[in-house]
């Protein structure tokens, strides 16, 4: 009987729209539909057509003409198209006309977004976030939902009528709701500041992951630290934030956090839902920003990028630049686009480990002002203590000549008193 269910069921249907606003370019909706396509395409639905408008501003009532309505709605009856899909947030007024007109399910980008998100959740803590940002999105088009039980009551004196009794409940609930899930992870934003205390007793540096949707965060985190995170040729194939240990060639640990995905027009309710999540690109000591070398709109996902990360507060923290993908390049053709804008970009691979010494390298540079340069004189006898030096410290210059060997090294802070009593001075840093 599961069997039958599951051949019977029919992959969704869908149109897209898109409205091409003349102060902007026909090549720029274009891309925007492409991408509408794909994130149709990872939600699990096949797209049959699509169609723009040019307009000098949206239509207030159907969000395009009525007339250019009419006719998408036409080849989606002729199309058997289940739903169709709006590459803006459309409001609740829009909405309700539309689907009047094309007698079918009517999204906006950010419902899709949503319902992507809802599919890939696999924590609590991710569940939760999603739900906030669902029900913040449908709080203000409950009215659709009851439209028919409005009409049964007419116009005038349709106040305080069922439709708008069970509307004012529905809002109540939903309401309710809204505040117990804000409640629960201003627990878990608690839980996370009290982790972050803890590593910061032991002071271990924080690095986060952050980039476009599909760029390779999490495969980057599994070729850096050898974690086994999800990771698929998809957007937002990983939603939930997974740290790990990364141990520098410098013997340096560095906490390494991969983050959702960002996207132009990050729904602004998502971006406030994984505040509790995306706190942890805020704190972090430096940004490691991933970008696909191969897609042909790299520098627009870029300035998307950095736009979320604006909105986060989290502009203007160390980052370095990587360029990931260039195994798909010939010998050095990457460089070619992107070192004029970013001379100090690293290239590399995560699929193939191409570069990934260099990214390495230069985390530990960029990280390495937290640490102490000093000398330190070692009895020979003393071996637990130089073994321990080595495995906390970055040795620079080690001599064992003499009675005492004699080291230059890079050690953590919270390993100085540690080491005191051999310390006989401090480095300036060259």
């Amino acid at each position: 009987m599961k069997a039958l269910a599951t051949t019977n069921r029919r992959t969704e249907r869908v149109f897209l729209v898109g409205v091409e606003l003349k102060s902007g370019s026909s090549f720029d909706t274009r891309d925007a539909l492409d991408e509408l396509t794909e994130l149709a395409s990872s939600a699990g639905a096949v797209v049959v057509g699509d169609g723009t408008q040019k307009l000098e501003v949206p239509n207030a009532s159907t969000y395009i003409g009525k007339g250019k309505a009419g006719e998408f709605a036409g080849f989606c009856r002729e199309n058997n198209v289940d739903t169709v899909i709006f590459d803006d947030e459309l409001s609740p007024a829009q909405a309700r006309s539309l689907e009047r007109i094309f007698e079918c399910k009517i999204l906006d980008r950010t419902a899709l977004i949503l319902d992507i998100f809802a599919q890939r959740a696999r924590t609590r803590e991710g569940k939760l976030q999603i739900e906030l940002a669902q029900l913040q999105h449908l709080l203000p088009r409950l009215t659709r939902y009851w439209g028919h039980l409005s009409r049964q009551k007419g116009g005038i004196g349709m106040r305080g009528g069922e439709g708008e009794s069970q509307l004012e409940s529905d809002r109540r609930k939903v309401q309710e709701r809204i505040d117990r899930i804000e409640s629960e992870l201003d627990v878990v934003r608690r839980q996370r500041a009290t982790q972050r205390n803890g590593r910061q007793r032991n002071l271990w540096p924080i690095a986060s992951i952050v980039g476009y949707t599909n760029a390779g965060k999490s495969t980057l985190l599994n070729t850096l630290t050898g974690a086994v995170v999800y990771a698929e040729n998809k957007m937002f194939a990983t939603l939930d934030p997974t740290t790990r240990r990364l141990r520098l060639p410098t013997n340096q640990n560095v906490l390494l956090t991969d983050t959702v995905g960002f996207i132009r027009k990050l729904p602004h309710d998502l971006v406030e839902s994984f505040k509790a999540t995306l706190e942890e690109v805020v704190q972090a000591d430096l940004l490691i920003h991933v970008v696909d070398a191969s897609h042909e709109k790299a520098e627009e996902q870029i300035i998307a990028v950095n736009n979320v990360l604006e909105e986060l507060g989290a502009e203007g923290k160390p980052t370095i630049m990587v360029f990931n993908k260039i195994d798909r390049f010939e010998d050095g053709e990457w460089r070619n686009r992107f070192l004029v804008q970013f001379p100090n970009a690293i290239g590399v691979s995560a699929k193939t480990g191409a570069g990934v010494a260099a990214l390495l390298g230069e985390i530990g540079i960029q990280l390495r002002p937290i640490r102490e340069f000093v000398e330190l004189h070692v009895p020979h006898e003393q071996a637990a203590v130089i073994a321990r030096l080595h495995e906390v410290g970055q040795v620079v210059e080690r001599h064992y000549t003499g009675k005492k060997a004699k080291f230059k090294v890079r050690i953590p802070p919270h390993c100085h008193s540690e080491f005191a009593s051999f310390i006989v001075q401090e480095i300036k840093a060259a």
